[in-house]
Order: C-alpha cells, then sequence, then structure tokens
C-alpha cells in the first residue's frame, strides 16, 4: 500500500470507484440478516462500521478532489448536498413510519421529541438516555447511526480545511491518527467509569467518530484511486495482508472481553478495513472481489440507504402481522424483497430528483 505519498493538491479522481457500490451492499446485507433474526452469527454492527468507513473514505476523497481543482473547500455547497442526498429519503421514511404507527398498523409510539430527534439527527444520543421503545415508531431506532454520520458532515469539512494548511498527506493523517487514538483513550476511560453502560460507546458520536476516520484516514494516506498499476494483481505480499486483516476482523467477532468490545475493537476493525478497502478499489478487477462488481450487487448498493433506512420497521411489521410466528429465514426473505421494493421507489421518485439537483451544488 505504498502507491501514495503525493502532496494533498495532486490528488486525481474521476467520480468512479466500481467497487464501492458493492461494498454498501455487503454492509446492508450485514445489517438485514443479522436484524432478521441471524445475529448470533452475522455481526450486523460490523456491517454500520463499514458504512462509518466507507462514509470518510468518499467524503475525504472528494472533498481531495474539490480542493485539488479549486484550492479551497466550499463548505456551503457540502452542507447543501449532504442535505439533500440524506434528509428526503429520511423524511419519506418518517411520514411512512409515523403514519402507520398513527394507524395502528405498526407498533411504537410518537412524540415530539422523538420525531425532532431523528428529523435533526439526534437519535444516537437520544437512544443513550431516553426510552424508545413507546415514544418513536417500532424499527426506527436505527436512525441513531445517520446521527453519527450528520455530526461527521457537520464537523469534518471544518477540521480538514484546517489540517489542509499542513500542505502535506503525511501531516495530515498522522493528525487523523492521533485524533483516532485520543478516541480509543476516551473509550476506555468511559468505559472504565462506575457509571458504564454499553449504549454509551455503541451509539455516540464522541466514541464512534473513529470508524469514520480511519476511512479518511485511508483517503489521505493510501488513496486507492491514485494507484496506476495492474489492477487485476495481487502480489503475495498483498495476499498476506488481505489475510491478516480477516484474521483480526474475525478475531474482533470472537473475542467477547467487555473491555475489548467497548474499546480496541473499533480501532482494530478500522485499521484492518484499510487493506480491505484499498485492494478492493485499486485490484477491483480481480477475481476476489469481481462480485462486488455484479449488476444486482450494485443495484443493493445504489438502493443501501433506503434499505437501510425501512428494513427493520418492516422486519417488525412482518413480526407483528405474523405474531412472531415466523422462522428467521422466511423472515429475511420478506423483509428484503419488501425493503428493496421500497428503497426502489425511494430511488426513482426521490433520490433521482435530488441528485439533479444536488449538481447545481458541486
Amino acid at each position: 500500500m505504498g502507491e501514495s505519498k503525493k502532496a494533498i493538491n495532486d490528488v486525481n479522481f474521476s467520480g468512479d470507484i466500481p467497487t464501492l457500490n458493492g461494498i454498501r451492499a455487503f454492509a446492508v446485507i450485514l445489517v438485514l440478516v443479522s436484524h432478521a433474526g441471524f445475529g448470533y452469527i452475522v455481526p450486523g454492527g460490523f456491517g454500520v462500521t463499514v458504512f462509518f468507513f466507507l462514509s470518510g473514505y468518499l467524503i475525504t476523497t472528494l472533498l481531495l478532489k474539490e480542493y485539488s481543482n479549486k484550492k479551497y473547500l466550499d463548505i456551503k455547497n457540502f452542507y447543501i448536498r449532504r442535505f439533500l442526498r440524506l434528509t428526503p429519503p429520511l423524511l419519506m421514511t418518517l411520514l411512512v413510519t409515523y403514519l402507520a404507527v398513527f394507524a395502528g398498523v405498526s407498533d411504537g409510539g410518537i412524540t415530539f421529541y422523538g420525531l425532532m430527534s431523528q428529523i435533526f439527527y439526534f437519535a444516537n444520543y437520544y437512544a443513550i438516555y431516553f426510552e424508545q421503545a413507546n415514544s418513536i415508531p417500532t424499527g426506527t431506532g436505527v436512525l441513531w447511526s445517520l446521527a453519527v454520520e450528520e455530526h461527521f458532515y457537520f464537523a469534518y469539512p471544518l477540521l480538514l480545511t484546517f489540517l489542509l494548511k499542513l500542505k502535506r498527506n503525511s501531516g495530515i493523517a498522522l493528525s487523523l491518527l492521533f485524533i483516532c487514538l485520543l478516541l480509543l483513550v476516551w473509550r476506555l476511560n468511559l468505559v472504565l467509569a462506575p457509571d458504564f453502560f454499553e449504549e454509551r460507546i455503541y451509539y455516540a458520536t464522541d466514541t464512534r467518530f473513529d470508524s469514520i476516520l480511519f476511512g479518511c484516514l485511508l483517503a489521505v494516506g493510501f488513496n486507492p484511486v491514485q494507484f496506476k498499476g495492474n489492477n487485476n494483481e495481487l502480489k503475495i505480499k498483498h495476499w498476506l495482508a488481505l489475510i491478516l486483516a480477516v484474521c483480526v476482523l474475525t478475531f474482533t467477532f470472537i473475542y467477547r472481553d467487555v473491555v475489548f468490545r467497548q474499546t480496541l475493537r473499533y480501532t482494530l476493525q478500522g485499521l484492518a478495513l484499510m487493506p480491505i478497502f484499498y485492494f478492493s478499489v485499486s485490484r477491483y478487477k480481480h477475481w476476489i472481489f469481481r462480485v462486488l462488481s455484479i449488476s444486482v450487487i450494485q443495484k443493493i448498493g445504489i438502493y443501501s440507504y433506503s434499505i437501510y433506512l425501512i428494513h427493520f420497521f418492516i422486519i417488525s411489521l412482518i413480526l407483528k402481522v405474523t405474531d412472531q410466528q415466523i422462522s428467521p429465514f422466511y423472515l429475511l426473505i420478506a423483509a428484503s424483497i419488501l425493503s428493496v421494493l421500497y428503497a426502489f421507489l425511494v430511488h426513482r421518485y426521490i433520490e433521482k430528483y435530488f441528485y439533479k439537483v444536488r449538481k447545481k451544488f458541486v
């Protein structure tokens, strides 16, 4: 992973990374399968971590491209683009889920503060400090992760603008790595406190921010879009890096120590994802990564945001309608079909329109 040691203003990015939609599909499938009843064997939480990492990598790559072209970051337009990307599908999903509760079709509740926390992206801290069971529609608790990402989108362009004054990738990368280490220490401090509870670590922005920053670190330090060699070749050292990364990830899944799982787990997962992302992007034509470019996988990746928004609500609704007399396998099939159908409609009638609007703010 030593192909990219350029100055920050040398970043060259065409805008097309073939495997990223495949990675999105992989992440949302992990989450959906886990929530459908297979959480004991499928690490759904890791799917969210993959989403976080991907967001950090892609946003940083796009911002560096903008800086390369303009020599500055247009933060206002960045905020507008992120708002137009995230908020319309979110509002559509909230309309559907709240109407379902209002009509008595779905369980859960409707409260002013619950709704405001979801609209204004504070659902993660609401989940930590308030009771969700009867204050939001059942199945919309997954919106906590959007809050983490939105907080990142608000703070990161400001941070990157400051760090760009360092001029070189190495200085920015070291700064991001230092922040990641500080967050690890902060998690350890919280875990060792007498009033510790797991939700405080899992949901909070100030404890999960590094899952996004590791993606930023890859974009700054060893961005695979800079690779100019054979994208169908993996050497022995590359295979060793990938095998080590998979072994590290496997260890984080099976080691159940509470302190480890709330602290070092997220750090190790972020580090392990770096070579996997690097080679999946730079060697996307290699057979091991080719599955990520299959048409149906690409489509799932394109629909992944709306699938994530609605899937747990649909799972909860199916369980209610069937009085929970449905096997996890059939629940997964039904929820997958309905989630993809919903996401297709949102993409066709909402996301495509706002994509055209977003292009005006590039």
